[in-house]
């Protein structure tokens, strides 16, 4: 079992049938993947939460389109938007610094960008990515940061969000130091239990938010992906994952849940290129994802029939 504290939660009032009733996508705004804005977010959403993931922040050069540098001015352009909008939270998916491969010189990278995304005026719930714990220890991550635990449960608005930690070797070794292979990732059994006995206690919908993806099987995916979609499909009140670290905008329908993938802000240089999101949830199941710069939008509805 986790070491870490479980997080208080309150009840959620929103049907879990009404809401997960298998699901179907349909994409919008395909057209726009390069905008500067996106659409106005819906004014008749039940709650709605900002999205950004894979900042990488560092002091170092550009490297296979990763502009490390200007990632404090993109996250910048991110927070003034989620700050325009009333959202009960805002998720960070991981690799929120990219590794000075220092203890110190993380710490000092993470306290920087922190600066940027403290000025969130929402709550801030954090996904750890590789790249967050290549050096530092989960621990030393947290002290630094809102995160209460590296895998957590809090309830909005009537749905349960579900942050799941993938940082962990196949041998069980927990991500830090050093010690990681960013392609092998995996969700160890006691934290799958932790996860089953979350989905049980739910009587909403569940998003779940992740850093490695569980949609797929390449090296961008967690090791025990199958063994993870078993747990989500088996509880049948999971409505959409939310991943990153591929750095691409992606999406993909398993078993009845949205699977979608988010852009990363790293790629391509500012101020013309950013990535993120508002997610916008809707009492008739709906969820909307309004995309800024190179995320793209996704309407994701669920079956009726």
């Amino acid at each position: 079992m986790s070491n870490y504290p479980e997080p208080t939660r309150i009840n959620p009032t929103v049907s879990r049938r009404a809401f997960v009733q298998g699901s179907a996508l349909v994409l919008g705004g395909l057209g726009g993947m390069c905008r500067l804005h996106a659409a106005e977010p819906g004014r008749d959403a039940k709650f709605q939460f900002g999205i950004v993931t894979d900042i990488h922040h560092g002091d170092k050069p550009m490297r296979i389109n990763r502009y490390y540098r200007d990632s404090r001015q993109k996250l910048a352009r991110a927070v003034d938007a989620f700050n325009q909008s009333d959202l009960a939270f805002v998720a960070q998916l991981g690799d929120l610094i990219d590794t000075t491969h220092s203890t110190a010189g993380d710490i000092e990278q993470l306290k920087t960008i922190e600066k940027v995304m403290s000025r969130c005026r929402a709550p801030r719930h954090y996904v750890l990515g590789n790249h967050c714990v290549e050096q530092l220890t989960k621990d030393e991550f947290m002290q630094h940061t809102p995160m209460r635990s590296p895998h957590e449960a809090v309830d909005h608005g009537g749905v349960r969000v579900i942050s799941l930690d993938a940082c962990y070797r196949s041998d069980g070794a927990p991500y830090q130091r050093g010690n990681a292979k960013w392609d092998d990732a995996n969700v160890p059994p006691s934290q799958l239990e932790w996860l089953a006995s979350q989905l049980a206690k739910s009587p909403g919908p569940v998003i779940v938010l992740a850093h490695q993806r569980l949609d797929e099987h390449g090296k961008h995916s967690t090791r025990n992906a199958s063994q993870v979609r078993h747990v989500l499909e088996q509880a049948g009140n999971v409505a959409a994952v939310f991943q990153g670290h591929s750095h691409k905008n992606d999406y993909q329908q398993i078993a009845g849940i949205h699977y979608c993938t988010l852009v990363a802000l790293v790629e391509g240089p500012a101020p013309k290129n950013n990535g993120y999101g508002i997610v916008s949830v809707y009492d008739d199941s709906t969820l909307r994802v309004h995309g800024f710069v190179n995320q793209i939008d996704r309407v994701m509805k669920p079956l009726t029939g």
